[in-house]
């Protein structure tokens, strides 16, 4: 398997060089992930397939599911695809690198590891901020149209915000200076997050069933369906933050609420 791998990393550093698989090759991927990941809930949605597993009842329209895959493919043409261009040097001066041998197994997992705590640290006051008054008015309003969010909704924001919360993203890697296969791995894991996230289905074999401290879509799609003020779970990824400083208590109580109901019914 390893030396599969290999041979097919030697394969693209051969042909294409490193400027173009850090800024095209990882548009690529990204596109190819978010979109293969993000319209199976969309289709769910339009089609009223697993609807039981739907944590709202409402569903978004076709002509507002359009229009959300439209904006979105605009933004990421527009925005995304210049400052993954325009990063490159500042990766390549912070040590990215692409040269075999791929790092060892170990090395990925601790270092993609470092990358989810710091990422979720920073997002959180980030997203906090962007729940205040104006910045939310401004900016992060564009991201709470879809009051019912599915996969494809977790990348739909302003390009300020894209801006503002992308910095948590790129942070660890900046900081750590890691393989482009590395900075792939942790690419693709964080935005399967993401549009798991913003699924808006809870299925038995989602992950918050079995990762501990996992947010999920349930924990996401509450801070989306309730007043901006009040909405609280602000973590991306793990919920450790929100529990730390207490911005998951309305959550807490209505999950209770709703587990003493359907325990009576």
């Amino acid at each position: 398997m390893a030396s599969s791998l290999e041979s097919a990393w030697e394969f693209l550093i051969t042909h294409f060089s490193e400027f173009q698989l850090a800024s095209i090759g990882t548009f690529l991927l990204h596109e190819t992930v978010f979109f293969v990941s993000g319209f199976p809930s969309l289709l769910l949605e339009r089609l009223g397939l697993f609807s039981n597993y739907k944590i709202q009842k409402k569903s978004n329209t076709p002509d507002y599911q359009n229009r959300c895959v439209v904006r979105l493919v605009l933004y990421h043409v527009c925005v995304n695809l210049p400052l993954m261009i325009l990063s490159y040097r500042t990766f390549k001066f912070m040590g990215l690198r692409s040269t075999l041998p791929l790092p060892h197994w170990t090395v990925v997992v601790s270092q993609v590891l470092f990358f989810f705590v710091l990422e979720d640290f920073i997002f959180y006051w980030g997203h906090r901020a962007l729940h205040t008054k104006w910045l939310y008015q401004h900016v992060h309003s564009v991201h709470h149209e879809y009051a019912t969010p599915f996969g494809l909704t977790s990348e739909y924001a302003h390009p300020a915000e894209i801006l503002f919360l992308g910095f948590a993203t790129v942070a660890g890697p900046a900081l750590t200076g890691p393989h482009l296969f590395t900075l792939w791995v942790w690419m693709v894991l964080r935005v399967l997050e993401t549009v798991e996230a913003h699924s808006g289905y809870h299925f038995p074999w989602s992950p918050s069933n079995f990762l501990p401290l996992y947010g999920g879509a349930e924990f996401h799609d509450y801070h989306h369906r309730v007043l901006y003020t009040k909405s609280g779970n602000y973590s991306s990824t793990f919920i450790y933050m929100d529990w730390l400083f207490g911005t998951d208590k309305d959550y807490r109580k209505a999950k209770a609420i709703e587990e003493k109901v359907w325990k009576h019914l």
